[in-house]
């Protein structure tokens, strides 16, 4: 009985408080304390961390050769006695990031007048980078910008941009009419993306010596033509080629010398000027 009371006089002493109370410091004889009790509900391994997702690989590796992007033909067709039938091409510090090749030529035809045409392509590609995103995502910023650029060409008359069909993912076309040398050019630009890869090419023309300017039509259609063929040289140069991988995976892809302007940009050229001003004397017997 002695053993017992120090217990019933606990009984009686939470009887006389609050219930609140009671719950808190006599719902219990088992010694346990309610910082224990707590400790036990919370107890358990830490969640993990969610892993940081993967970006997509680039689609393509590296970049054609520019100045065999066109073939011969189209050259010789669209660009009639150029300077370089093989082209000029542009200086790069990574010839799998940024590359390009142009040609211009006059086909003197005497009293009847000269035709001048000139012809650049140009390549960028982007690697997939986990700060800055899939390659592809950066060429479509890049994809962009360059449009933008066309279209803001200084001294350009009759701007027209419109989305073209079958010339990779996305292209634009932008046409406008420039008056330099005393002479009226027809230019026909055309953007495009595939993949990770952005294709930006021009064309233009001009009569001389009485000659007429070349129709915006035919600018166009030669444009597109020259583009076409240098988009199907990316994807054929991408089959002997394997998939870049994102940095900061197991094999770090080739150098992005895009790095050089922050999202890449136009590349620092030796390409031929599209401005004849250094053009042959035409015929006059």
């Amino acid at each position: 009985m002695h053993r017992s009371a120090p217990r019933l006089s606990r009984i009686l002493a939470c009887a006389a408080v609050p219930v609140m109370l009671v719950a808190v410091g006599c719902s219990s004889d088992s010694g346990s304390d309610g910082k224990k009790n707590a400790g036990s509900s919370s107890s358990g391994s830490p969640s993990a961390k969610p892993s940081k997702p993967t970006v997509e690989a680039a689609k393509f590796a590296d970049l054609p050769d520019p100045c065999a992007s066109v073939t011969k033909k189209t050259i010789k067709d669209l660009v009639p006695e150029a300077k370089k039938k093989g082209g000029t091409a542009g200086r790069s510090n990574d010839l799998s990031a940024r590359s390009s090749c142009s040609w211009n030529g006059l086909d003197d035809k005497g009293v009847k007048g000269s035709q001048y045409r000139w012809l650049d392509v140009g390549f960028t590609r982007f690697d997939s980078d986990q700060a800055l995103g899939s390659g592809a995502e950066r060429a479509t910023a890049e994809y962009a910008k360059q449009v933008t650029k066309a279209k803001a060409t200084e001294g350009a008359e009759k701007v027209a941009a419109e989305p073209t069909a079958g010339i990779g993912e996305e292209a634009t076309l932008i046409t406008y009419g420039l008056s330099k040398t005393d002479e009226d050019f027809a230019y026909a630009t055309v953007v495009a993306r595939t993949g990770n890869v952005v294709v930006a090419l021009t064309y233009n023309g001009a009569g001389y010596a009485g000659a007429k300017t070349p129709s915006s039509g035919d600018i166009v259609k030669g444009a597109e033509k020259a583009a076409k063929e240098a988009v199907a040289a990316v994807a054929d140069t991408a089959d002997a080629k394997t998939t870049a991988p994102a940095k900061g995976d197991a094999t770090d892809g080739p150098k992005d010398s895009t790095n050089d302007t922050a999202t890449g940009g136009d590349s620092d050229s030796d390409s031929d000027s599209d401005d004849p001003k250094s053009k042959p004397k035409t015929k006059t017997s």
